[in-house]
């Protein structure tokens, strides 16, 4: 009698609307998720021009990136949780208008407060977008499709992140979008406005669509809302995102990083007892005792820490040490998007023949090879072994991400599909923040070390920046001209390649590392169990 009842569920749901289309909900959801890729790295390439309209300090600079980020990871696990109690649409449509409101307010920032304040608020947007779109995906795909949608999904979110710094550059070098709007609430916007801008008709876009498209879904059987494990989820990850932010710039054992550190800690420590006794927790630990669930999120952490960190240091090597411009530099990382597309897009193919734990552990094998072969890059590597190093390791990730993606989603109930994709992206990025802050520190501090004795010769107000920033000491030795120059350039170059090498063999053993373990410990397939989203 059961299996009748099934088969006459599925052959409704078959026949549905919801179903019919199901690859057009995929289409807008893509859209949707392409502003969040964007705007992690399309701000970097305006960051120069902002600091001089805005006379931004450094420190301001830097809190004009991390406020989206520290807002944005701080509330993904909470805003999912909503999502499944409110409804996902609602969710998403709420998180777009909250997203375009903010990007116009960004845009005509005319102080650095205001600009920061206005990422904060993108970043709550943010949060409300990313997981109600893969717990959507979640929903209207039947499992024999669900891999080949979330592989579809995981390139899309890879076409924002690598278009984005090209894309910021040519808005910069072209447009002065005020004299493109009539709306007074737009008003003269400088170019490094139209990096926000660009989001506006996306985010217009993906509502009217959305509306007309998307379906609703939500926890058929919600309970009451967990305000405490809320509130202890987000002041856990803020605590730990803000340590993780600060510690590059004032030292891994500053007092107010390790108070962070701890902080952090503590107050998990208390959310997951919390959670472990409340009857109605915002997230299940039982989840943790399904493999895929949690060998999909270590792998997913992994990737995105060596990935982020690879983006960090890759773009400054290109602008530094070959000499691209912001532009230049965007166009030449672009081919990562290549390698995601085609690898996310054909991963459940090699996950039906040869199972999760293979693939995925083919994907961090081949980011680990591929970080190596990078710490072998010179001052004067030519730019085709470069492009095709991206490519190949762009592709390495997307089998990890898709497969790992998908074995999470299908780890947990389709009900608590928001929470599941919340802790998918809550991984990706405190795992890629961990990536650029701790590469991006082995770089610095090797680099500080070898410049010691290139900067002796420099007067005070030169010799600091020039030994902390490779690309302050290009611009000094630009200034300086002559032999004298060119030593400490190509000083500062060396010396940075030198640290990227560190940090990419450092890469490479997280990634062999997580290799292994993945092999080891995730299930080729779905293990069953009662209302999940299903195996492969």
């Amino acid at each position: 009698m059961k299996k009748v009842v099934s088969q006459d569920v599925d052959q409704k749901y078959y026949e549905s609307r919801r179903y019919r289309l199901r690859w057009w909900t995929l289409a807008v959801l893509s859209v949707s998720l392409v502003i969040i890729g964007l705007d992690n790295t399309i701000l970097n390439v305006a960051l120069p021009t902002i600091q001089t309209q805005l006379a931004a300090t450094s420190s301001q600079l830097q809190w004009m990136v991390d406020a989206y980020v520290l807002v944005f990871a701080s509330l993904l696990l909470t805003m999912g949780a909503l999502g499944d109690r409110f409804g996902r649409k609602h969710t998403l449509q709420i998180g777009l208008v909250i997203f375009g409101i903010s990007s116009l307010f960004a845009a005509n920032s005319n102080s650095s407060t205001q600009l920061i304040i206005s990422r904060a608020v993108m970043g709550i947007g943010g949060a409300l977008i990313m997981p109600s779109t893969l717990s959507i995906i979640t929903d209207v795909f039947p499992r024999e499709e669900r891999g080949k949608a979330i592989g579809i999904w995981t390139g899309m979110a890879a076409v924002g992140i690598a278009t984005g710094p090209a894309l910021g550059g040519w808005l910069l070098e072209n447009f002065t979008w005020g004299s493109y709007f009539p709306f007074d609430i737009i008003g003269d916007v400088s170019s490094w406005g139209s990096v926000f801008l660009i989001n506006v008709p996306i985010v217009i876009f993906a509502l009217l669509a959305g509306l007309l498209i998307v379906p609703e879904s939500r926890d058929p059987d919600p309970t009451r809302i967990d305000i405490l494990g809320a509130a202890l989820s987000i002041t856990t990850l803020t605590t730990l995102v803000y340590a993780i932010i600060e510690a590059p710039s004032r030292g891994w054992t500053d007092s107010l990083v390790l108070t962070a550190f701890a902080g952090s800690i503590i107050i998990g420590a208390g959310f997951l007892v919390w959670e472990k006794h409340n009857p109605n927790p915002m997230l299940d630990l039982s989840f943790f005792h399904n493999p895929r669930f949690s060998a999909g999120v270590g792998a997913i952490t992994m990737a995105f820490f060596v990935l982020f960190g690879m983006i960090f240091i890759t773009s400054q090597y290109l602008q530094f040490v070959h000499g691209y411009s912001a532009l230049q530099a965007g166009i030449r990382i672009m081919p990562f998007a290549l390698g995601m597309m085609v690898g996310a897009a054909n991963s459940y193919r090699l996950v039906a023949r040869f199972g999760t734990n293979r693939v995925a552990a083919m994907g961090l094998t081949i980011l680990a090879l591929m970080s190596a072969s990078l710490s072998l890059w010179g001052a004067d590597t030519p730019y085709w072994i470069i492009g095709i190093s991206i490519v190949i390791m762009s592709f390495g990730v997307s089998n990890t991400m898709a497969p790992s993606t998908d074995a999470v989603m299908g780890a947990v109930p389709l009900a608590k599909a928001g929470v599941g994709s919340a802790m998918n992206d809550t991984t990706r990025q405190v795992g890629g923040a961990f990536g650029v802050a701790i590469l991006g520190s082995i770089l610095n501090t090797i680099y500080t070390s070898n410049m010691a004795e290139s900067v002796k010769g420099l007067p005070p107000e030169a010799a600091g920046p020039a030994q902390d920033s490779v690309g302050a000491a290009v611009n000094i030795a630009t200034r300086i001209g002559g032999p004298q120059g060119e030593a400490l350039a190509n000083a500062a170059r060396d010396s940075f390649v030198g640290g990227m090498h560190t940090a990419f063999l450092l890469a490479a053993g997280v990634a062999l590392l997580a290799a292994v373990l993945v092999y080891r410990f995730m299930p080729a397939k779905h293990l069953g169990g009662k209302d999940h989203a299903g195996g492969d």
